[in-house]
C-alpha cells in the first residue's frame, strides 16, 4: 500500500488526486498589523515559507496561491 505523499512522487501530474487537501481553517495574520512593517513583511515571508513546506509535502490547498497572497498581504496591511 503506498501513501498519499508516495503517490505522488510517482506520479506528480495526478497530484489532486491523490493528495491530502486542506480545505482550512486558515491562519489569521490581522492580529499582526500593529507591528512595524519591517516586522509585518517577516510575517509574511514565514507565511509563504509555511504553505510552500506544507506543499512541498504533498498537501494541496483548496484556496490559490494567489487568493492566499492576496489574503495575507491585505490582513498585513502590506
Amino acid at each position: 500500500m503506498t501513501t498519499p505523499m508516495e503517490s505522488n512522487t510517482r506520479n506528480p501530474g495526478d497530484l489532486r488526486a491523490t493528495a491530502e487537501v486542506v480545505a482550512g481553517p486558515w491562519p489569521n495574520y490581522s492580529n499582526c498589523r500593529h507591528l512595524p512593517e519591517r516586522d509585518r513583511w517577516e510575517v509574511y515571508s514565514m507565511a509563504k515559507a509555511s504553505r510552500g513546506a506544507l506543499e512541498d509535502r504533498g498537501v494541496v490547498m483548496t484556496e490559490s496561491y494567489d487568493a492566499f497572497i492576496r489574503r495575507v498581504t491585505g490582513e498585513l496591511e502590506l
